[in-house]
């Protein structure tokens, strides 16, 4: 399998549960797929570079798996069907992207502990 990352912008008038299930229905897409979801981040509500359909917001999420290249091609056909993405980008992550991701990992201070 290979390792992808898909980072798509949902519309800024969803409510934060709202964008929960949507994140989970799009990652149910891989999974049906035979795919492995590795991580999601869900970088919030970002002002985006220009207006896409007269918005100037939107929910960026960011998530990593790992697919056959026929699970990716289906996940980015649904993502273009879906109203409530704006866009998304599907992306092969190579073994020198790897790398680097894993050493910024390593370098990130470890998160505060809960007290």
């Amino acid at each position: 399998m290979t390792e992808y990352e898909v980072t798509y912008i949902l519309r800024p008038s969803l409510e934060e549960a709202d964008v929960d299930a949507r994140a989970t229905a799009i990652a149910e897409i891989i999974s049906a797929q035979g795919g492995e979801i590795v991580a999601t981040e869900k970088l919030g509500k970002k002002r985006l570079a220009y207006e896409i359909d007269d918005v100037r917001e939107g929910n960026y999420v960011v998530m990593q798996f790992k697919s056959s290249a026929a699970a990716s091609k289906e996940l980015e056909r649904q993502l273009k069907l879906h109203e409530d993405v704006l866009r998304g980008l599907v992306v092969r992550l190579d073994s020198r992207m790897l790398a680097h991701m894993k050493a910024l990992a390593e370098a990130a201070p470890p998160p505060p502990a809960h007290v």
